[in-house]
C-alpha cells in the first residue's frame, strides 16, 4: 500500500489555508474576531504580569471561551454572504452533472445512427456498457480521493477526462474506437454528480442543501426530457459544418465543461488539509471486478439468458469480486475505499438500503413509462418525451416543500416514507389506464412520481451527509450513489424483463381470439414483413421494443391487439413497483433522525482546525 503524501496546504497549489484567496467558505469572520480578541486579551493579561495562577488560568480559558461563544451561532451576514458564493458557484457544479447527464440521453437517441454510419450495429450495446462500466467503478473512488486531496481537483480531473473522452468519440472511426472512448468518458463521468454533490455539502450546511440540492435533480430531469430531442436532431441532420451530424453529440460537451471549468476554476476555493492516507488499491481492484461482471449481467442477461452459462459464470465472478471487496476492506479499516465502519452508523445503512430500493424498484418501473406512452398509447418518442414534463413539476413541489420543512428544523424522516407511498400508489394507479385513458391520466401520474423521486433520492443523501464525520461526507456521498446507481440498472434490467417475459403470453392471449386468430391465419398478412414484430415477440422472441415505430405500418387489425397485450403486461411491471415501494415504505421508517447541522462541512472542518490550533 502506498501512502499519500502529508500536505498541509490546499489542493491545486493553492497555498496554506490561511494564505489563500478567500473563497467560498473562508474562516468565519465570527471565530477569526473571536480569537483575535481573545489573544489579545491573553497578550495584554500576560504584559501586565499576571502574578496569580487563577489569573494566568483565566487567561488560558479565555480563548476556549471566546470560541466556543462565537461558534454558538452564525451571523446573518455570514450566512447571506455564503449564498451568494454558493449560488456563485452552482452553475459550475451543474454544467458538470448536465454534462453527464445530457450524454446518457443523446446516446440513447443516436446510437442507432451511429452504428449504421461506423458499420458496426452488433456492437452498440459495448458502447453503452463501457461507460456505464467505468462511470460506476469509479464513483466510489472519486469520493474518497475527494476526502483525502480535496473536492477541487478531482472535480477538474473529472471534467478534464469527460471532455477528452468526448472530443476523441468525435473522432472515432470504428464502433470500436467509439466503445474505447466511450470507457475513457466514463473514467471522468463517475466523477462529475458524486463530486459535485460533496462540493455542495461542504459549503451548504444540511437544513439548506435540500433547496441547491433540488436544483442538481432539475438538472438531471432537464437532461432526461433534452437529451433524446437535441440527439434525434443531430442524428437526422446529416452534415453539419462538414461532420456528421452525430459527431456533434460530442463535440457540444467542450462549451459546456468550458463552463463548469471556469466557474470552478475562479470561484470554488474550499481551504483543505491533504490527510495522510493509504490509498486502497486492493479495495478498487476487487469492487471492480465484483462490480464488471455484474453490470454485464445486467445488460445483457436478458438476451443472453438469466439461466444461461454465461449469466451464471457474470454472477459468480460479481459475487467472489464483493467477497474479496468485503474482505479487504475490513483489513484497511479507516483507510478503506468504502469503510465499512460507516455501516454502523444506523442512519447511513438505512440511507443506503433505501436508495437502492429506490433505484432498484422506482427507477426501473418508471423506465417502463416511456415505452408505455409510445406503444400503448400511440404517441410519437418526442411527443412522449415532453409528456415526461410533469415528472419535472413533482420534483419541484417536493424540493420546495422539502427545502421550507428542513430549513425550520422539522422532521425529515416522513419524506421518503411519503415519497415512496406516493409514487407506489402512482404505480398502482397506472395499472388502471389503457389504450383508451386519455392523456392527463399518466401526466397526473407522473406529478406523483416526481414527488416521489424528489421526496425520497436528495432527502436520503442529505440524511446520510449529515450522519457521517465531516471527514467522510465524501466517501459516504459516492457510496450512496454508487450502491443506488447500480441497483438501478438491475431494476431496469429486470423490470424490462418482467415485462418482455409476459408479454409474449398476454400477446397469445390476444391473439387467440377469434376475431384476431382470423387475421393472423391470412397468408398475406403473416408474409407482409411490416407484421414481423407481432409474430416474432408472440413467439417468445427477447427482441426489444426500441423502435416501436413498427406499429406505425403494421396492420391495423394486428397493432390494436397488441397494443392491449402491452397494456396487461405492464400491470404486472407496476403491481412489482407497487409492492416494493410499499416495502421501502416500511423500511423508511427504520430511518434514524440525527438534528442537522447547522454549518457546512467546510465551515466545520475550519472551526474544528481553528480549535485544534488555538488549544
Amino acid at each position: 500500500m502506498t501512502t499519500a503524501p502529508r500536505d498541509e496546504g490546499t489542493p491545486g497549489g493553492e497555498g496554506p489555508p490561511h494564505l489563500a484567496n478567500p473563497g467560498l467558505v473562508a474562516e468565519p469572520p465570527a471565530v477569526a474576531k473571536a480569537a483575535k480578541e481573545a489573544n489579545a486579551a491573553k497578550e495584554a493579561d500576560a504584559a501586565k504580569g499576571a502574578d496569580t495562577a487563577e489569573e494566568a488560568a483565566a487567561a488560558d480559558a479565555a480563548p476556549v471561551a471566546a470560541r466556543q461563544a462565537a461558534e454558538d451561532g452564525v451571523s446573518q451576514e455570514e450566512r447571506e454572504r455564503n449564498h451568494r458564493l454558493i449560488m456563485a458557484v452552482m452553475p459550475g457544479l451543474m454544467a458538470g452533472m448536465f454534462l453527464s447527464a445530457l450524454d446518457q440521453m443523446v446516446m440513447s437517441a443516436s446510437i442507432r445512427t451511429i452504428a449504421d454510419d461506423l458499420g458496426g450495429l452488433q456492437l452498440q450495446a459495448w458502447v453503452t456498457t463501457a461507460y456505464l462500466i467505468t462511470s460506476t467503478v469509479t464513483t466510489p473512488l472519486y469520493g474518497k480521493l475527494s476526502d483525502i486531496y480535496g473536492r477541487k481537483p478531482l472535480f477538474v480531473a473529472a471534467v478534464v477526462l469527460f471532455t477528452a473522452g468526448s472530443l476523441a468519440c468525435a473522432a472515432a472511426d470504428t464502433m470500436h474506437q467509439l466503445a474505447l472512448f466511450r470507457g475513457l468518458q466514463g473514467l471522468g463521468g463517475g466523477g462529475l454528480t458524486a463530486v459535485a454533490m460533496a462540493i455542495t455539502a461542504d459549503l451548504v450546511p444540511p437544513r439548506d442543501r435540500a433547496r441547491y440540492q433540488g436544483m442538481s435533480m432539475g438538472v438531471w430531469l432537464s437532461a432526461s426530457l433534452l437529451g433524446p430531442l437535441i440527439g434525434g436532431l443531430f442524428a437526422g441532420a446529416g452534415d453539419v459544418l462538414g461532420l456528421s451530424g452525430w459527431r456533434w453529440i460530442f463535440l457540444i460537451n467542450a462549451p459546456v465543461a468550458a463552463v463548469a471549468l471556469v466557474v470552478i476554476v475562479r470561484v470554488l476555493n474550499v481551504p483543505h488539509h491533504v490527510r495522510s492516507r493509504r490509498i486502497d488499491h486492493w479495495g478498487a481492484t476487487t469492487i471492480t471486478g465484483g462490480t464488471v461482471p455484474l453490470l454485464l449481467l445486467a445488460e445483457q442477461g436478458q438476451e443472453r439468458g438469466w439461466t444461461s452459462a454465461w449469466s451464471l459464470t457474470c454472477a459468480g465472478l460479481g459475487a467472489v469480486g464483493y467477497l474479496g471487496f468485503v474482505l479487504v476492506e475490513r483489513r484497511m479499516g479507516a483507510d478503506a475505499l468504502i469503510p465499512l465502519h460507516l455501516f454502523r452508523i444506523p442512519t447511513f445503512s438505512v440511507a443506503v438500503a433505501v436508495s437502492m430500493l429506490v433505484g432498484g424498484g422506482m427507477f426501473g418501473a418508471i423506465s417502463v413509462v416511456p415505452l408505455y406512452l409510445q406503444i400503448v398509447g400511440g404517441h410519437a418518442p418526442v411527443t412522449a418525451g415532453l409528456m415526461m414534463l410533469p415528472m419535472m413539476a413533482g420534483v419541484v413541489i417536493s424540493t420546495i416543500w422539502s427545502s421550507k420543512v428542513l430549513k425550520s428544523g422539522g422532521s425529515y424522516k416522513m419524506f421518503p416514507v411519503i415519497g415512496a407511498v406516493v409514487t407506489g400508489a402512482g404505480m398502482l394507479v397506472f395499472r388502471t389506464a389503457g389504450p383508451d385513458t386519455p392523456a392527463w391520466v399518466p401526466m397526473l401520474v407522473l406529478v406523483a412520481f416526481g414527488i416521489g423521486i424528489g421526496n425520497c433520492t436528495r432527502t436520503l443523501m442529505v440524511a446520510a451527509q449529515n450522519s457521517v464525520p465531516v471527514a467522510d461526507i465524501g466517501t459516504a456521498t459516492a457510496s450512496l450513489t454508487f450502491f443506488r446507481q447500480v441497483a438501478g440498472v438491475f431494476g431496469v434490467a429486470l423490470f424490462l424483463s418482467v415485462l418482455f417475459a409476459a408479454l409474449p403470453g398476454r400477446l397469445a392471449e390476444a391473439a387467440a381470439r377469434p376475431e384476431v386468430a382470423a387475421v393472423a391465419a391470412d397468408p398475406a398478412v403473416a408474409r407482409d414483413p411490416r407484421n414481423a414484430p407481432f409474430f416474432e415477440i408472440e413467439d417468445g422472441s427477447r427482441r426489444r421494443l426500441e423502435d416501436s415505430s413498427f406499429l406505425d405500418h403494421a396492420d391495423a387489425r394486428l397493432t390494436g391487439p397488441f397494443r392491449a397485450a402491452f397494456d396487461d403486461a405492464t400491470d404486472l411491471v407496476f403491481l412489482i413497483g407497487g409492492g416494493v415501494m410499499g416495502v421501502t415504505a416500511v423500511l423508511a421508517l427504520f430511518l434514524r433522525e440525527v438534528p442537522l447541522r447547522e454549518l457546512s462541512a467546510a465551515q466545520l472542518a475550519e472551526r474544528e482546525t481553528a480549535a485544534k490550533e488555538y488549544a
